[in-house]
This record gives structure tokens, sequence and C-alpha cells, in this order.
């Protein structure tokens, strides 16, 4: 009934399901490298000339804050505290643009 339908010159469901399981672990293989090199990348941000940096894994995990001692004034902590959250975001931020760079084309809800 189906025959002369051929998917693609001739391919039977059985080749059509192989090349799908092949494609889905190819796939699997890069979201699996593109996971590895978000975890393994550290990134920083920094404020107020560079008197605050933040240094996050591509996975955005805060690994370290560093403050320049020269920046600290008792009297305006909120301006340091100001300096810590756009550290921050900026680490997280080249966090966002490192893992879609890395997922590329990837269909998106699979896991990365």
């Amino acid at each position: 009934m189906y025959k002369g339908m051929g998917f693609g010159g001739g391919m039977n469901m059985q080749n059509l399901m192989k090349q799908a399981q092949k494609m889905q672990a190819e796939m699997q293989e890069k979201m699996e490298k593109a996971q590895e090199e978000l975890e393994n990348t550290t990134l920083t941000g920094t404020s107020g000339g560079g008197m605050v940096e933040v240094s996050c894994t591509g996975t955005k995990k805060i690994t370290g804050i560093s403050i320049k001692p020269e920046i600290v004034d008792p009297d305006d902590i909120e301006m340091l505290e100001d300096l810590i959250v756009a550290g921050i975001n900026e680490a997280l931020a080249k966090a966002d643009e490192l893992e879609k760079s890395l997922k590329g084309d990837m269909p998106s809800g699979l896991g990365l």
C-alpha cells in the first residue's frame, strides 16, 4: 500500500528510526560537551572600574568575589552593595552569552 511513497528514495521506516536515533545521540553528545564547557569555564564581571570582581562558572555558580580595600567606605556600605550586585549581574550576563553561543542551534528544552 505504501510502496512507491518511499521516504527519501526508498528508505524504509527502520532506516528512518536508525537515523533518528543517531541524530539524537549526536545531539546528546553536543549537549554534554556544552554542559561540561559551561561547568569548567570561569567568567568575571567587574564594577567600580575593577574595584569589585565577581567570578562565576558558565552554569552561573558564583565562585568568588574580590573587593579592593580602597573601595570600602564604612560610611557608604550601600555603594559597595550596589557595586557587588553590578559585578554579579555582569558575570551572570556573560554566563548567559556563553550558554547561548554553546547551544547554537540546539532545540530548547533538552536539559542544557
